[in-house]
């Protein structure tokens, strides 16, 4: 069995069960919601595939419990990094499958242990490190720097990195039996991959985040949505995703351009003023408002009609 750096799975998460038949969702089990295979990738722990028209897939699959090790972080990276250039993605929908979201790194990554057991010279031992923590957060940053919308959607338990990946996307769903942990405190180490610089300016509650990010305690969906890191909460994961893919449809309905510039643009505000924001949308807007998207927008507005908008 798996043994993971952010905590010991519970012992429900253990054994995973039997997935569905393609084109089904079921609560608590494996989702293969895909409708069709996504092209020019083949990934070993990812299930990446077409849920509606512009609207992709990624689902996590790395059996029993979506540990992550070097190759699994390193598969997101390349799959986000694809997405960003893909023009025919303009909305994404990131989730778990099998038994929980993710239990956490796993600790018998030897990429991992071997660079932190590793003798010598210990400021090139630190080198090392540094370099692998910096491609580590590359990945999960890949998530937020993809520009296009990206929903999260969790189950059961999200614990370590699992955090730190939600709070990269934009939009966060969760079944009720979500369970969330900033664990990294409670195995002696600090946060290093994104939760400590994102969470506490996703909830917009600073006493809260260092609450749970010092006593590295669980809290669950109600408590989650309650401080503003959830958008809803649903009875079932099947609801939590079927949800999911519905907003992914809306957005992906709308122009692309102005979608990915609306991103971009709230992306650029959480770091930094208000007046360096509006500056930032005068250049932005500067190129964007030349877009033919805005006069189709405007038409089937007034003639109450569904507009169809080009590639990016």
């Amino acid at each position: 069995m798996q043994r993971f750096l952010h905590g010991s799975p519970p012992r429900d998460l253990v054994m995973p069960r039997r997935s569905p038949p393609m084109g089904r969702v079921q609560t608590g089990a494996k989702p293969h919601i895909g409708i069709m295979p996504y092209q020019g990738l083949e990934p070993k722990y990812f299930q990446v595939s077409w849920l509606a028209e512009h609207v992709l897939g990624v689902g996590i699959r790395r059996s029993p419990v979506n540990a992550f090790d070097t190759a699994t972080w390193t598969e997101m990276h390349a799959i986000f990094s694809r997405i960003r250039v893909d023009s025919d993605v303009r909305a994404v929908v990131l989730y778990g499958e099998g038994r929980c979201f993710t239990a956490g790194l796993d600790l018998h990554d030897p990429a991992i242990m071997d660079v932190i057991q590793s003798g010598g010279d210990p400021a090139r031992r630190s080198m090392a490190i540094r370099e692998l923590i910096e491609r580590f957060q590359n990945a999960i940053s890949s998530i937020e720097q993809c520009e296009r919308p990206v929903i999260g959607v969790s189950h059961s338990y999200t614990i370590g990195l699992g955090v730190d990946i939600l709070s990269a996307v934009d939009v966060r769903y969760a079944s009720k039996d979500a369970r969330f942990s900033i664990r990294e405190a409670r195995i002696g180490l600090a946060a290093d991959i994104g939760t400590l610089q994102r969470f506490p300016k996703v909830v917009g509650n600073e006493s809260w985040a260092r609450e749970l990010a010092l006593t590295a305690r669980d809290f669950g969906a109600d408590e989650a949505r309650a401080m503003g890191f959830l958008s809803q909460v649903f009875a079932t994961q099947e609801e939590a995703l079927l949800r999911a893919v519905e907003t992914a449809k809306q957005m992906a309905s709308l122009s692309p351009v102005a979608v990915v510039g609306t991103k971009l643009a709230m992306v650029h505000a959480r770091d930094h003023s208000v007046d360096e924001g509006l500056r930032y949308m005068q250049y932005l807007n500067g190129a964007f408002l030349q877009t033919e998207d805005l006069v189709k927008s405007m038409s089937a507005t007034m003639s109450k009609t569904k507009p169809t908008f080009a590639k990016l």
